[in-house]
């Protein structure tokens, strides 16, 4: 299946368990696949045949930003859910979030979920 890459979206959010992160916030970077038929967009040339990439940007800022969940599973569900509902183009889609300042002590360079779901119709 044809693909749309979005990829390494740097975002300040303010997602944790911990109240620290609630409070003072951290960096997200967030990879995003949308799984679709891109063939007649291709031929076509026509923006109505197609995701705009720019509008799902703003969708997964807006959930990043102005929303707070305890976990970063919670982010990703929420991302994927808005993201089948809003464009039936989109047959499945993959959602990646990195968290590189978690509060775990030791040397690393992220943490991170990775979820991949599906149209149910």
């Amino acid at each position: 299946m044809d693909k749309i890459i979005m990829k390494n979206l740097g975002f300040y959010g303010y997602h944790g368990v911990l109240l620290e992160e609630n409070k003072l916030g951290q960096k997200f970077f967030i990879d995003t696949v949308l799984y679709m038929d891109l063939k007649k967009a291709g031929k076509k040339d026509a923006i109505e045949d197609t995701v705009s990439y720019a509008d799902v940007y703003e969708h997964i800022k807006d959930m990043t930003e102005n929303k707070r969940f305890h976990l970063i599973e919670a982010l990703a569900e929420n991302i994927a859910d808005t993201i089948l509902k809003q464009y039936p183009m989109v047959k499945e889609i993959k959602v990646t979030i990195k968290k590189p300042e978690a509060p775990v002590k030791g040397i690393y360079d992220y943490f991170g979920v990775e979820i991949r779901r599906q149209r149910n119709d």
